[in-house]
């Protein structure tokens, strides 16, 4: 009978475990992000803000680094504790903008396991402008994100919130590992934090559906259309490995009626190890990325 309930108890305690995602291929996958490089993405930006367009730049930085699955941070070693190490795909997504006479930058982060086919442990958002500041951290615990916002509005305050629904924001880094691991459909989804923080929306998941097309061939596109916000993304990706973001589109509704569109369109795309390249003498290189 022990034995019985202990093969059980091992049945259902492995059933729990990560599944691994089934199209990394260590070969092809390793020779590109395994150079200790990260992959720089510089894009024209067209942002909707206050109801009308503004021009900028978005950047995209993708890179595989090793991750704590207790503490949820970047190990500085993980050859210490390699059962705690879990190797991530991390994106640092910026934009840049003017609204009149006051600059806004935004950041968010992503961090999403390579080889385990689970939810990304930790999704970071930071907005700052000359009116405040706002910042939103979420952390996967117990089959939801745990989430905490800080923000300079009176409405909005310091919330905390509970939400078991897939975020928005790690499509993207999905897109990168495998395109094929986003199913399509109807789905309950966590909007992605940037946009809460533009629209002020509340803490909650909403209906969405998502679909994937061909443009071309060798281009695809992945839509996620909200059922209740009047909101749509449109991101454009290469279909071949390593699957680069091309550009992307956020369709809303604004409040007269008139369709507002977000634009981004890649103009320049480079690996570096960008940590190593921080003195004087590397300013060209940022004249190189346009940035």
């Amino acid at each position: 009978m022990k034995r019985v309930l202990l093969f059980a108890l091992l049945l259902g305690f492995f059933s729990c475990q990560d599944r691994k995602r089934d199209n990394i291929s260590e070969e092809e996958f390793g020779g590109y992000w395994y150079q200790n490089k990260a992959e720089i993405n510089v894009y024209e930006l067209d942002q909707i803000r206050y109801g009308q367009s503004r021009k900028g730049e978005a950047v995209m930085i993708f890179v595989t680094e090793d991750f704590s699955k207790k503490a949820q941070v970047k190990l500085d070693d993980p050859q210490r504790n390699p059962a705690d190490a879990s190797k991530v795909m991390k994106m640092n997504k910026t934009r840049s903008f003017q609204t009149g006479i006051y600059p806004y930058e935004t950041m968010l982060s992503v961090f999403t396991p390579v080889y385990e086919n689970a939810k990304s442990p930790k999704i970071v958002a930071s907005m700052t402008e000359w009116c405040g500041q706002s910042f939103t951290q979420m952390n996967w615990k117990n089959g939801g994100y745990k989430i905490k916002q800080f923000s300079y509005f009176e409405s909005e305050g310091d919330q905390e919130a509970k939400v078991n629904a897939p975020s928005e924001d790690e499509l993207w880094t999905l897109l990168r590992l495998d395109p094929e691991a986003i199913e399509e459909g109807e789905i309950e989804l966590f909007p992605g934090l940037i946009y809460q923080r533009f629209s002020h929306i509340d803490l909650k998941k909403q209906k969405a559906t998502i679909s994937k097309s061909s443009v071309n061939a060798e281009t695809s596109e992945l839509v996620i259309d909200y059922t209740d916000l009047s909101r749509k993304l449109s991101i454009r990706y290469q279909k071949s490995f390593p699957h680069e973001i091309l550009s992307w589109e956020e369709e809303e509704i604004g409040r007269n009626g008139d369709t507002l569109v977000t634009r981004a369109l890649r103009k320049r795309v480079r690996q570096l190890d960008y940590w190593n390249l921080n003195g004087v003498e590397n300013n060209d290189l940022a004249k190189a990325l346009s940035l």
